[in-house]
């Protein structure tokens, strides 16, 4: 006996609720959607929640854990059947990770060599700046004034 007052089903009331909930908080809208969808899988009792949950994470646990069928060592897949395929298309994926290494090596030689270009570059315009900075300050303290030896009225002292 299902007592919700509101089915999880395609109803008006129900997809008046969706449209009404994207629209005040889209995350409420979000939620009703999820509880039209996946309602009666979920609702009714807490048994058959704990079962859907249950169920999900059995999924989970065959499928995506270290022995699973969804691995994460790379190309890695179960045998085809053909001996002679099966050590081709081992040969040509040992290959292709070799060469991806060195592609990866090479692109961690490129952006070495493009930080020691940057660096030289940096250090080339601090040194420009400095030789200018001191160039517009060569009279400084020496008692010469920077009106090249004229006084205040201009004529040469």
């Amino acid at each position: 006996m299902n007592t919700a007052i509101i089915k999880p089903q395609w109803g008006p009331l129900t997809i008046a609720l969706m449209v009404l909930g994207f629209v005040v908080w889209p995350p409420l809208g979000f939620i009703v959607l999820g509880y039209i969808v996946w309602g009666e899988y979920l609702g009714g009792s807490a048994e058959k929640a704990s079962g859907f949950v249950n169920r999900g994470r059995q999924f989970a646990r065959d499928n995506c854990g270290p022995r699973g069928a969804w691995r994460h060592n790379g190309f890695r897949t179960s045998s085809s059947g053909n001996a002679a395929f099966d050590d081709y298309r081992e040969e040509q994926l040992r290959r292709l990770e070799e060469e991806r290494k060195r592609l990866d090596e090479e692109i961690g030689a490129f952006h070495e060599h493009m930080a020691n270009l940057r660096k030289a570059r940096d250090r080339e315009e601090f040194d420009r700046f400095m030789r200018d900075r001191n160039g517009s300050r060569q009279g400084y303290g020496s008692g010469q004034s920077y009106d090249n030896g004229q006084n205040n009225n201009g004529n040469n002292v």
